[in-house]
């Protein structure tokens, strides 16, 4: 690199902001990724996958026109385990998907265009805060059924939020219920997000299982209660590896740690990034996740927390997560631009020494050349 660069380009950029396509996978690494080969060989997506694929790949080539445009893809809820082919029993990672759907509809708000990929059933944006209260919404009398009072304000807020998204058509929604659904899905999802390399930030907050039964090793029909039930359960393959080394090599991915015991949630969430290479880890502990949670990078630890009077107000937690994820896209994308442009000066200055190179031997050649012909 010419020693001028700085002068035209500003100031070096922090290893935090350097793409992982740039970093070579490791041996350890490539065990993981033949591990996630033989997921996606050994298991079958559902029935429905190829449509939802093709919503995903529509919607992406439909927000593609605009380079100014930021996506997010947001993951939300659990991920379930069958025991059986024809499924009467299954193991499921507890999730609502409160924070996916609060999320969604956060990044929404700070101008994002949305993909929620989500467990059905699960909560989803602007319908989670009326799904526990419906009937109460309305109001019965003689035989009129209308909207009652008290929830118009509510109602009215959320509608227009909505209405106004859907216009834009920012928000996809694509459900999932198994732990096969969801990974056949964010492979798909990374795939067709690619395009956006930078722009395009990865939300994972899905509780996804740690272990599973594999097809081949599963029974066909719902499982004998006359005795005991020994069964063994195989590892899911850490997809984020091949997600963040090779599937979405230049995307902001951002994947959350979520611990029981605080005295190991830093050091878990620490590890994740030496493991991954991914941007940022957000830590929680499961019963203070609503009130406050740490970002993890390789260089630096952000505590985002709520107030009392915050939390008394009706506040979210995933309000200033987002905002504070916004920033970080942000300067993720400015650095990425900085790196683009310092590339392209190297390219120049490389392209220039070597015509320089090529006129200087030219030169050279004609001088000798004319002086053996009048010698």
């Amino acid at each position: 690199m010419n020693k001028s660069w700085q002068e035209h380009l500003g100031p070096v950029i922090p290893y935090d902001f350097v793409s992982p396509s740039s970093i070579r996978p490791s041996t350890r690494s490539n065990s993981t990724m033949a591990e996630c080969d033989a997921f996606f060989d050994r298991n079958k997506p559902g029935l429905d996958f190829e449509q939802k694929s093709r919503r995903i790949k529509e919607f992406c080539e439909f927000h593609q026109t605009s380079e100014n445009t930021k996506i997010v893809l947001i993951t939300s809820g659990g991920t379930t385990v069958p025991l059986e082919h024809n499924t009467v029993r299954f193991v499921d990672n507890f999730s609502i998907g409160m924070r996916g759907a609060a999320s969604a509809e956060y990044f929404l708000k700070a101008g994002y265009v949305a993909i929620f990929l989500h467990r059905s059933k699960s909560l989803e944006p602007f319908s989670r805060k009326i799904h526990d209260n419906v009937l109460d919404l309305f109001s019965y009398q003689n035989g009129q059924v209308t909207i009652a009072d008290k929830a118009r304000p509510q109602l009215q807020e959320i509608m227009a939020d909505y209405e106004q998204v859907r216009a834009e058509n920012r928000l996809l929604k694509i459900k999932f219920t198994t732990l096969a659904d969801y990974l056949f899905l964010l492979r798909a999802s990374a795939q067709h997000l690619r395009a956006f390399s930078s722009r395009a930030m990865f939300y994972l907050a899905a509780a996804v299982s740690d272990f599973y039964v594999p097809p081949d090793e599963m029974a066909q029909h719902k499982i004998n209660s006359d005795a005991q039930l020994t069964m063994t359960f195989h590892l899911v393959p850490k997809v984020l590896k091949p997600l963040v080394c090779l599937w979405v090599p230049d995307a902001f991915v951002v994947s959350f740690k979520l611990e029981t015991d605080e005295n190991i949630l830093l050091d878990k969430a620490q590890r994740a990034l030496e493991n991954y290479k991914h941007s940022w880890v957000i830590a929680n502990e499961l019963h203070s996740r609503k009130e406050r949670v740490t970002f993890v990078s390789k260089t630096e630890k952000i505590d985002v927390r709520m107030t009392r009077e915050e939390i008394e107000a009706g506040s979210e937690i995933e309000k200033k997560i987002v905002a504070q994820l916004s920033v970080l896209h942000q300067a993720f994308l400015n650095a990425r631009e900085t790196i683009d442009r310092v590339k392209s000066y190297e390219d120049f200055t490389e392209t220039s020494l070597t015509v320089h190179t090529y006129l200087v031997r030219f030169v050279l050649f004609s001088l000798t050349f004319h002086l053996w012909r009048t010698s």
